[in-house]
This record gives structure tokens, C-alpha cells and sequence, in this order.
């Protein structure tokens, strides 16, 4: 019966153990890669963000800032509010400038899209030197403005240049002006402007055809589609996200040209060709109103923002 007992006590619970003493604490074994990955990442990323908080994001802050005040380099800045914008109101070489550039975009975006994708369409095809003709479509975007400025201007001569000499020819009474016209000096920067960049969007366009699968053309070709319908169900669908970026790269630079009116014309005859680029670049380094042309930058800042979205609000719509 004793040992009975005391088996029983042997074979009942057991009582609580004492407590172990802490040991050191695990690390997750993922967390020092992760922690690794995270510095690296931030090495890549922390020069290219320093640049572009250095020279982006401060003067576009300072930019805001100055348009609320009136400063003339010299000195302080005077605080004044609104009175730049409200002044924006009723200067007439504003409204001109505003109006001008609107005209030039709404010319320039469609005339250079359209000619960029027909470049592209037909340097896409397997051509012998296709490869020099491409480089001499891309060849105006890289020269120099001043040069190209200098020789359009003189093709442009009302008296001596070659374009009137051949509309004379074609039996044009009175061929216009060009550059020494009000009326047609517009499209005389317009003109020059899509031959000079559709080299360029010409390159990111051809990129974009490359990438359509020519299972797609195959498939079509055998369902009895003709050349249009495999260009408009087929080369253009898959083109709409190359298109989408050529859009708003297209646009942003339209809105604030500013080099290629400044050595062709200078804004002139008169206002004709007078772009907000150039309104702000006479009103901040030539009068030194640099409080009022840091508020017409901000109405450019504006317009392009508002253009922009416009444009990524319609893609996704016509995506969904």
C-alpha cells in the first residue's frame, strides 16, 4: 500500500517548473535581407531625389512663393498677395500670349503627331537603308537651333527664298510673308517646329510599333482584313500606350516652347508669335518683374498640370 502511494504521487501532475532565464532574442531571419534590400534601395533612390529637390522641387516652391510678391532682384521681396494675378487680368500682352501659345499647341500636337506616325509607319518596313533614313528624320532634332533658325528664315525670304520663288512658279500671285508677316508667322514656327521634333517622337513611335506581335498582322491577314482595318484594329490599339506617353510629352513641350520662337522671330512681327515662355523670360530678366513673371509661370505651371490630367482621365477612360 506504501509503495501504492507513493506511486500514485510519482504518476500525478507536475508541479509549475521554474523559470528558464531569458535568452537572447531571435531575429525574423528575413529582416536583416529586408533591412539590406531597404538601404540599397535608398542608396539608388536618395541622389537622384537630392538633385531633383535641388534643382525642381525648391524653385518650384520658391517659384509660388515669389509670385505672391514684388521683387526686383534687388532687395527684399514685397509682399503684395494677389495684386500679380489680378494685374494678369488686364494686361493685354498676357491675353496675346495666352491666346498665341494655345494656337501653337493646337496646330503643332496633331501636325506633329501625325507626321511622326507616318514616318514611323514607314521607316517600320524592311527597306534597304533604312537605318541612314531614320537617322536623317532624327538628325533635325539634335542640330543646332540657331542654325536651323538661320537657314529656315532664310527659306522663308518673301523676296529671295526658295518656298516663295516656287509658289511663284506655281502661279501664287502675292505668297506670303512668312516670318515678316503678322498673319503668317505663326505658321511659319509651326511649320518648322514639326519638322524639327517629328524625328524624335518618329524614334519612340517606331519603338512602340516593334512591339506589336506579328502573330496579330498574320491573324488578319487571314480573316481578309486590308491594310486600313489591320492599321486601325490592330497597329493602333497596341500603339495606344506609346501614343498615350508621345501625347503628353508632345503637349507639355508645345505649351512652354519658348527657343525656337525666340531666335526665329522673337515674338514678332509685332505680338504674332509672342508665346508665355517668352512673356515670363521678357518680364523676370529684361525688366526685372520677376514677382509678376514667376505669377504668369504659375498660370503655365496651371495649364500644363490641368492638360496633363485631362489627358490621363481620358486614357483611362478609354481603357475601362
Amino acid at each position: 500500500m506504501a509503495t501504492t502511494a507513493v506511486d500514485d504521487r510519482r504518476s500525478g501532475p507536475p508541479g509549475p517548473l521554474p523559470d528558464a532565464p531569458p535568452g537572447p532574442r531571435r531575429r525574423r531571419p528575413g529582416s536583416r535581407l529586408k533591412r539590406r534590400n531597404t538601404l540599397i534601395g535608398w542608396s539608388f533612390i536618395l541622389p537622384n531625389f537630392i538633385g531633383f529637390a535641388l534643382l525642381t522641387l525648391i524653385p518650384v516652391v520658391t517659384l509660388f512663393y515669389l509670385s505672391l510678391t514684388e521683387w526686383n532682384v534687388f532687395g527684399g521681396a514685397e509682399w503684395v498677395g494677389l495684386d500679380n494675378f489680378t494685374r494678369l487680368v488686364g494686361d493685354p500682352s498676357y491675353r496675346t500670349a495666352l491666346w498665341n501659345t494655345i494656337y501653337y499647341s493646337a496646330v503643332h500636337i496633331p501636325a506633329t503627331l501625325v507626321a511622326s506616325l507616318c514616318l514611323a509607319l514607314l521607316l517600320n518596313r524592311k527597306l534597304r537603308g533604312v537605318a541612314f533614313f531614320r537617322t536623317v528624320a532624327f538628325f533635325p532634332y539634335i542640330t543646332s537651333i540657331v542654325a536651323i533658325a538661320v537657314v529656315w528664315n532664310m527659306l522663308f525670304s518673301p523676296e529671295y527664298g526658295p518656298i516663295n520663288q516656287f509658289l511663284s512658279f506655281l502661279g501664287v500671285e502675292n505668297p506670303p510673308g512668312w516670318t515678316t508677316s503678322a498673319d503668317s508667322s505663326m505658321p511659319a514656327v509651326i511649320i518648322v517646329g514639326v519638322w524639327r521634333e517629328m524625328g524624335y517622337y518618329m524614334l519612340l513611335l517606331l519603338a512602340g510599333l516593334q512591339t506589336v506581335p506579328p502573330e496579330l498582322y498574320e491573324a488578319a491577314r487571314v480573316d481578309g482584313a486590308g491594310a486600313w482595318s489591320r492599321f486601325w484594329n490592330v497597329t493602333l490599339p497596341c500603339l495606344r500606350p506609346t501614343m498615350f506617353f508621345v501625347t503628353v510629352i508632345l503637349t507639355i513641350n508645345s505649351l512652354k516652347v519658348f527657343d525656337l520662337i525666340l531666335v526665329m522671330t522673337d515674338g514678332g512681327p509685332g505680338q504674332s508669335t509672342l508665346v508665355l515662355s517668352q512673356f515670363i523670360y521678357a518680364k523676370g530678366f529684361e525688366e526685372n518683374q520677376f514677382g509678376y513673371a514667376s505669377a504668369v509661370a504659375v498660370t503655365l505651371f496651371f495649364l500644363c498640370i490641368t492638360v496633363t490630367i485631362v489627358q490621363f482621365l481620358w486614357n483611362r477612360r478609354r481603357d475601362a
